[in-house]
């Protein structure tokens, strides 16, 4: 008897205790396949913006000839979509805290779709840049919402890998809009580059169906007080019950609603619209709050400013200028950036929740400068010789490879990842908002003045000076950005708000909590040994 009660105490201990590893994420855990689903859904908004950014780059070849236009006019058409897009990631934000995540992403199809049938029935350059306006609003939309509503979906197991999800699609726009382009070349130049950019319309119809098998975000129900609503949800895309309880405790307490409401429907405290949030932001904020948006601008100004759009817009002229005179030679070379993009994007999705943000986001922006300079000197050697050098034309088309690559795997899918997760709950659409609007000024200045600087300093020179711009991006990437690596979307509190003695917070949270484990460890056994 003696000898067998302190065997039944310890079993009855080790039960009482069995729910503990689940407050920490499980060493691998298994992919919650219903989360998957809806953030594959929600992501498919972003194949809109790809789609744009591919076809665009093949079909003003077209267009140029059909609609005569300066270089000042080809320039614009191409980048101003960018700068359009800031109007409605300006306003998706708030529309988003209204309507829905859910019935935002409705809205960014349906707006794209208007615009891709107004462009691809353009007569006009006037006419051209009326739907690049509309599909420009629609993509804003679509830009702001896919990782918000991602994020706020997953689980911090897979937040990482779910959260790469839109970037994984803009990359799969681009390569179905250089497809587009090389299948369309075929056909009647009148046609040709009005199928190219019209038949765009296609994916925002399946994006507008597709909406109706997803749930909304947990935490914009709680936010409408819609507590069982945002429960059932939380048990769907939760690693474990007891993950889903941790998560609807920590939304709850963000949002202002006390611990002990636990009713279907609740009363939620009255919030102003936004005006709280943007003084929040922007007029006074705190050190935590300040740290946060200069990591969350900064890097959505550096994933632009180091060239990538001048790249993926420009490919069939970089593949000119270095040498590839053939329209349909040029357009084949684009497909492989565009399968170079999306296999390496691919490879990056499974590599973020492995690896971390740092370590990929730094040697990402490393390769970027490597290839970026290897890129300068190719262009500027072909340049300045009198006679094809074909060895100058492989280091050109293996260096631009070799750039994607590098962007693809890091840099891309990091951006909104990093930016999506790092926002407290009451400033994450508006905060979201704000990236995404320095995203798309900066690819917009860069897209509208790459023949203008290229004619200034040479097209090797321009290479070179995303290059040296891809230099300060990697120092202030590694000096300013914490890991944020299976944290919870409440806890980035405790990361931000030191800026460049950000690693001694992260090892004094780091000691804190072996110190925790330590003393949960030594509670059980004296339990045990009782």
């Amino acid at each position: 008897m003696a000898a067998g009660s302190p065997e039944k105490n310890g079993d009855a201990t080790d039960k009482s205790h069995l729910p503990i590893p689940a407050f920490d994420p499980p060493e691998k855990p298994k992919r919650n396949k219903y989360a998957l689903a809806c953030s594959f859904l929600a992501s498919m908004t972003s194949i809109l913006l790809g789609y744009d950014i591919g076809v665009m780059s093949g079909a003003i070849i077209y267009i140029r000839r059909d609609i005569h236009m300066t270089d000042v006019q080809k320039e614009v058409i191409m980048g101003i979509l960018n700068v359009y897009s800031l109007l409605g990631s300006a306003a998706a934000g708030r529309t988003s805290d209204w309507i829905g995540r859910r019935y935002t992403i409705v809205l960014a199809g349906a707006i794209f779709f208007i615009g891709a049938l107004l462009m691809g029935f353009a007569t006009s350059y006037s006419f051209l840049m009326v739907g690049r306006f509309v599909a420009g609003i629609g993509v804003g939309y679509a830009l702001m919402i896919a990782p918000v509503y991602t994020a706020e979906l997953a689980p911090a197991s897979s937040r990482g890998f779910l959260s790469s999800f839109p970037e994984v699609f803009i990359n799969f726009g681009i390569l179905l809009g250089y497809v587009s382009n090389y299948a369309f070349s075929k056909i009647p130049q009148h046609l040709g580059w009005r199928f190219m950019l019209g038949i765009g319309a296609i994916p925002s119809v399946f994006i507008a169906i597709a909406v109706l098998a997803m749930p909304e975000s947990p935490r914009w129900l709680i936010m409408q007080g819609r507590l069982g609503d945002a429960k059932r949800v939380l048990d769907k895309t939760s690693d474990s019950l007891e993950e889903s309880k941790l998560r609807l405790a920590d939304i709850k307490e963000a949002a202002g609603i006390p611990e002990h409401c636990n009713d279907d429907i609740v009363s939620v405290p009255k919030r102003h619209h936004g005006e709280g949030v943007w003084r929040e932001l922007l007029l006074h904020p705190t050190p935590t709050v300040r740290h946060i948006l200069i990591c969350a601008v900064g890097i959505h100004f550096f994933q632009q400013a180091s060239g990538i759009d001048s790249v993926v817009l420009y490919s069939p002229e970089i593949f000119e200028r270095a040498g590839i005179k053939k329209d349909t030679d040029k357009l084949l070379a684009t497909m492989g950036v565009g399968f170079t993009k999306t296999i390496f994007i691919l490879v990056a999705t499974f590599l973020l929740d492995k690896i971390g943000r740092r370590p990929l986001l730094l040697s990402s922006v490393a390769g970027m400068i490597l290839s970026l300079v290897g890129l300068g000197v190719g262009l500027t050697i072909i340049e300045n010789s009198d006679h094809k050098l074909i060895w100058a034309i492989a280091l050109c088309i293996s260096t631009v490879l070799s750039y994607v690559a590098f962007f693809s795997i890091g840099m891309g899918p990091i951006t909104w990842v990093y930016s999506s997760e790092i926002f407290p709950l009451r400033l994450r659409a508006q905060g979201c908002s704000i990236g995404v609007a320095m995203n798309r000024v900066t690819s917009g200045v860069i897209s509208m003045t790459f023949i203008s600087l290229y004619k200034a300093i040479s097209i090797g020179g321009a290479f070179f000076l995303y290059g040296g711009i891809a230099v300060v991006a990697w120092m202030f990437f590694y000096t300013l950005y914490p890991e944020t690596q299976g944290k919870t979307l409440e806890e980035m509190d405790t990361l931000f708000g030191t800026f460049f003695r950000w690693r001694s917070t992260a090892r004094a949270i780091e000691e804190k909590k072996n110190e925790s484990n330590g003393q949960v460890q030594m509670g059980n056994t004296t339990t045990n040994q009782s």
